[in-house]
């Protein structure tokens, strides 16, 4: 079923790209080759044309595109061919993994239907030997085939991609391309996938294109490196060359923010009064079981103790599954407690009622992983920040509104804020999107800021911006910030104390860097040993 072919999976020469309605190039005099079983990781900043380049060499591209100069895939031209010769060469010579793996599996359909749609769309097979093919690539991937009857929803997120490696692989296809397969996984998780993928690949003789905005886990897995920026490429080497002596300007930025946030030594602070504290905190979720009666608990917060003091940054760290997003929910009042405490400012937020209640959250606000999911894609950028004045019913006419917006658009660094103003999110970078969420959860002058994964999305570079953002709002507000994140060496150097969980329960705390070089508990340690770093300089 593997699709042979003795040309380069993948060659572009002096290709460029133009989208429809605009003037400038997304792409720019591209040269770039990828031979058989070759593994290249493509980095650059969000809006450098990775996504891009990976659209045009599978024919994705918008009616009235203007494409030029040499592009092959597997010896073929994919712009020459027709819509049914396109598809047909799609699976058979190049295979896609998509960052979230929810938009490329149906919800209505089970796994097994997944990979039979699949087989039988690009073969012969039917009957007990597409049965067969389908029970094989799921175990490939290393999920037992009797699994096959269930649908996505049921499977974890590791799971899921680990199914979205499972489809892109079935017809063993030259070129694999995973774009950011690992960015909404686990350290842990992710280690575990891109073992698979890589593993998979080599076993197919298959090249991967890795597009990714994290510098080590591409130095990791990947043997050679490019590097974009507005189109173009900058530099291509060997991973370790790259990672070790950068020439280009944006290479040495790049790496040098990687490497601000590997673990560096933790922040130290004089002790203040605590501004939340949490007593036994328990959460449960309830499983259900054959029978409605046989339903079991799931103890997902078990007994977490910790306060949160004022300008302090604590961590929480864990694995998938660990009960961090299960205790923001709690903290934000969206889950019911099973046991246990949460004091705001020293009021019992679980006993409030009403005009309290509502007091009460706005001292407590979020700022979620993902800045796109979470903002109205209808409304502006004015609109978004000023809607939580609106409804907690601060807002004392429109010159008031759109003073506090500008203020705190200011404040969160978006300097061109009348540039601002007007724009939808989807007409926003990702810094800027993150940013304006950061805004929306500031216009109500919190004191304590959830912050739930909130660079995990973004290139190295922008993490930076926005890490160093967060730091300066501590100083100037004395906010509070509870940062959620799987990775330890982030952890370790942004926030003043850290909390391990592992099965709902605070498996080790302390400062991040003594956790680092010291770590005794097994799921520190683990976190330790999955977490990608860059290679020592010379």
């Amino acid at each position: 079923m593997a699709f042979h072919t003795p040309t380069p999976p993948l060659l572009l020469e002096r290709f460029y790209l133009r989208y429809p309605e605009t003037t400038a190039f997304s792409l720019e005099a591209v040269d770039l080759r990828l031979a058989a079983a070759e593994r290249l990781a493509l980095v650059g900043p969000s809006g450098c044309g990775k996504s891009s380049l990976a659209r045009a060499v599978l024919g994705l591209l918008p009616p009235g595109s203007e494409t030029r100069g040499r592009l092959q895939l597997s010896g073929q031209d994919p712009f020459s061919l027709s819509a049914a010769a396109l598809r047909s060469l799609r699976g058979r010579a190049v295979g896609l993994v998509f960052q979230d793996p929810m938009t490329r599996l149906n919800p209505l359909l089970s796994i097994g239907d997944h990979l039979r749609d699949l087989l039988v769309a690009h073969g012969h097979l039917r009957g007990g030997a597409l049965r067969e093919e389908a029970r094989g690539l799921l175990e490939r991937v290393g999920i037992g085939p009797e699994r096959l009857g269930d649908y996505p929803h049921q499977f974890s997120g590791g799971m899921r991609q680990r199914v979205a490696i499972a489809l892109a692989m079935a017809l063993r296809p030259p070129l694999v391309i995973a774009d950011e397969p690992t960015t909404s996984l686990d350290v842990c998780v992710a280690a575990r996938v891109m073992e698979e993928l890589c593993s998979l690949c080599e076993a197919s003789g298959s090249a991967l294109l890795l597009i990714t905005h994290d510098l080590a886990l591409a130095g990791s897995w990947c043997e050679r490196m490019a590097v974009m920026e507005q189109g173009r490429l900058l530099e291509t080497s060997s991973a370790v060359r790259l990672l070790t002596r950068p020439e280009a300007p944006l290479s040495r930025r790049l790496v040098r923010a990687a490497r601000l946030r590997e673990g560096g030594a933790s922040p130290k602070r004089q002790r203040t009064a605590a501004l939340l504290e949490v007593r036994e905190l328990r959460c449960w979720h309830r499983l259900s079981g054959p029978l409605p009666w046989q339903g079991s608990w799931l103890p997902a917060v078990d007994g977490i103790d910790f306060s949160l003091e004022s300008g302090e940054t604590i961590g929480v760290v864990g694995a998938s599954g660990c009960g961090k997003s299960t205790l923001c929910r709690a903290l934000m009042g969206l889950v019911p407690l099973r046991g246990g405490s949460v004091l705001l400012r020293g009021e019992l937020l679980h006993t409030l009622r009403g005009s309290r209640l509502r007091r009460a959250r706005r001292q407590l606000q979020m700022v979620f992983q993902d800045p796109l999911a979470c903002l109205n894609p209808a409304m502006t950028v004015a609109r978004a920040i000023a809607d939580p004045l609106r409804i907690h019913a601060l807002e004392q006419g429109r010159g008031d509104r759109l003073q506090r917006v500008q203020a705190v658009l200011e404040q969160v660094g978006l300097t061109s804020v009348r540039d601002v103003l007007d724009r939808l999110p989807r007409q926003l970078s990702g810094g800027q999107q993150q940013r304006v969420a950061i805004a929306r959860a500031l216009i109500l002058q919190p004191r304590v800021l959830i912050c739930d994964e909130a660079v995990a999305m973004l290139d190295s570079v922008v993490q930076a911006e926005i890490l160093a953002l967060l730091r300066q709002l501590r100083e100037q507000l004395g906010l509070a910030i509870l940062l959620i994140t799987h990775d330890l060496g982030l952890a370790a150097s942004f926030c003043h104390r850290v909390l391990v969980l592992e099965q709902g329960r605070i498996v080790e705390e302390g400062p991040g860097d003594v956790l680092l070089r010291q770590g005794q508990a097994a799921a520190t340690r683990r976190l330790i040993e999955a977490c990608p770093r860059l290679p020592h300089t010379v």
